[in-house]
């Protein structure tokens, strides 16, 4: 059973630098940030939620896919009618890793409805190809999973 706890004990230290300051990201209404470091284009929320922008919320259940669900789920979103988002290489999904924080290791002000758990790339690992890179965001590191295994996911696009 996986734990599915929130932010609601986020650690930061303040002497680490942040990684993803929250005046690097331009938020819209429709639910997604974009990065001006990277040029990425992010979904707020976790897949299977729905942003409310009255709270700047995200409301539903988040859900988890194994890593091939994971792929036809981008392939078939169409957030704020984009229709090319894609699961996150490790690259670019370590680009909003908060590095200065624990549970989650994440921008909350940015990606407020992060978890403390893994979530899926599109990098599959070398060595074992039925294995796939993620991130948990309860601390931050990345670590290999089993592309049968149901984890979540946070979209990404091009912003240009």
């Amino acid at each position: 059973m996986t734990s599915m706890s929130l932010l609601a004990a986020q650690t930061c230290i303040s002497t680490v630098v942040s990684t993803s300051p929250t005046e690097r990201f331009s938020i819209s209404t429709e639910g997604t940030v974009t990065d001006s470091f990277t040029g990425l284009m992010w979904q707020r929320c976790n897949f299977g939620q729905i942003y409310n922008s009255g709270d700047q919320s995200c409301t539903g259940t988040a859900q988890q896919l194994n890593w091939q669900q994971a792929l036809s789920a981008a392939a078939n979103d169409e957030l704020g009618e984009f229709k090319d988002w894609h699961v996150p290489n490790i690259k670019e999904l370590a680009s909003i890793v908060e590095f200065q924080c624990v549970e989650p290791a994440a921008n909350i002000t940015i990606f407020s409805g992060t978890l403390n758990e893994n979530y899926w790339t599109s990098t599959t690992a070398i060595t074992q190809i039925d294995h796939a890179w993620a991130y948990q965001f309860s601390d931050g590191k990345n670590n290999i999973k089993a592309k049968t295994s149901d984890i979540f996911l946070r979209l990404v696009r091009y912003s240009k």
